[in-house]
């Protein structure tokens, strides 16, 4: 006699043996279920920074121009990757992300002459991160602090410090993020 298994004629034994190995390996724990793996960096603590996703045009407070920005999600949506081209052709690139082990965000920066390292997360609705900024050139190291802050009409504020006497913060850079649209001439044609 033939037994039908999945389109294939195959001897009733055969069949009986396959239906009793796949029971047994059932029984013992060894049965692979479709069970959706989870969506790796799926928590909503992944998605705090997401306000700052997309290509921007950068100004100062009075206006001027300052650069252009790209930050795209990578890896997965594990790490946001910044892409900064200043108007004097300053650049930088930064990763961004979630370490579920300090239970933060850690933003690494580096730019020729710049490397800066920090750490913290959402504060009343903004990205607060603080660490320490480090001038390659001459191997200063200063506490250093940056504030992402949502603004009306999708627009953000970036603004760093830094503390080179104790206690003492001053004012580093401060942007004025607007959301710009592929195809838009301007600065955010020239990102990297």
């Amino acid at each position: 006699m033939k037994c039908i298994e999945e389109g294939r004629a195959i001897q009733r034994d055969t069949c009986m043996r396959c239906k009793r190995l796949f029971a047994a390996l059932s029984l013992s724990g060894w049965c692979v279920l479709a069970v959706a793996a989870p969506v790796p960096c799926g928590e909503p603590v992944y998605q705090d920074f997401d306000f700052w996703l997309g290509k921007w045009e950068v100004h100062v407070a009075n206006g001027q121009p300052a650069g252009a920005n790209h930050i795209a999600r990578a890896q997965k949506g594990c790490l946001l990757v910044e892409n900064w081209l200043g108007v004097q052709g300053s650049t930088g690139t930064s990763l961004n992300f979630y370490d579920p082990v300090a239970a933060q965000w850690r933003q690494l920066w580096v730019s020729p002459g710049v490397i800066i390292d920090i750490r913290g997360g959402l504060n009343d609705g903004s990205m607060v991160l603080e660490g320490l900024i480090t001038y390659t050139s001459t191997s200063e190291r200063y506490p250093f602090k940056g504030i992402w802050t949502r603004l009306d009409g999708g627009r953000v504020r970036q603004f760093f410090e830094e503390s080179r006497t104790p206690g003492q913060w001053k004012p580093w850079f401060e942007g004025f993020y607007t959301r710009v649209e592929e195809g838009i001439s301007g600065l955010a044609g020239k990102d990297k």
